[in-house]
């Protein structure tokens, strides 16, 4: 089925968007595309989002909490490494990876900032980037998108800040070890939000370019 193409930022992602729609006769295709593991590991990633707010807000069970991130992050790198040696990437999957990346920032800035581990604006800077972002998909329809392909540097801001919201919530007490965990926790969090916003604005970048090259669709 032939569709459109758009380069990513760094010119290895690309985005195809079919340009017929999906008959009824591919019904068999749609639900082998539905049930595949890296799509399951997502949808358990997203599952575990409540679990961990949870932990947090409710019961305050830190060592839990952590456990659920680390089993985020793991299930994060193995849905896109299984989904490229197995030849089974989706567009479903394409939507519940990083829908599942920030529902995790989304729920860690909130959950860490009502215990008070991190301060208000860091609690505000990184939901605030999706903001602006999600502000731009009505220019990306004008042109058939509904999304933009996710490049190395979207990853590796999410990568740094997995890493990060762990230690924060372990160095939230005292210690040689809470302390230790505090200075890494912060180093990859100041790398982390670093990225996130570079990748926000080469994302707009992409929209501009695209808006620049492709015709308007009706």
């Amino acid at each position: 089925m032939a569709g459109k193409r758009i380069r990513g930022v760094d010119d290895e992602h690309e985005l195809e968007v079919p340009s017929t729609p999906v008959s009824a006769t591919s019904a068999p295709s749609v639900r082998a595309e539905l049930f595949t593991v890296p799509n399951l590991l997502s949808a358990i990633r997203i599952l575990l989002v409540p679990v961990f707010l949870y932990l947090v807000l409710v019961l305050k069970a830190d060592l839990l909490a952590i456990g659920v991130l680390m089993v985020s992050g793991v299930t994060d790198y193995l849905d896109g490494k299984i989904a490229r040696a197995t030849g089974t990437t989706t567009r479903l999957g394409a939507i519940l990876d990083p829908v599942a990346d920030r529902l995790y920032i989304l729920a860690v800035v909130v959950g860490l900032g009502l215990r008070e581990v991190i301060p208000w604006w860091l609690a505000v800077i990184l939901p605030l980037r999706d903001v602006v972002l999600f502000s731009l998909v009505p220019f990306l329809r004008t042109r058939g998108y509904s999304a933009l392909p996710v490049h190395f540097l979207g990853k590796a801001a999410t990568a740094g800040l997995l890493y990060a919201f762990p230690l924060l919530l372990l160095g939230d007490g005292d210690g040689a070890l809470a302390n230790l965990a505090r200075v890494f926790g912060w180093a990859f969090t100041i790398w982390g939000v670093g990225l996130y916003w570079w990748a926000g604005v080469l994302y707009a970048f992409q929209l501009r370019r695209l808006l620049a090259t492709t015709p308007r669709v009706r």
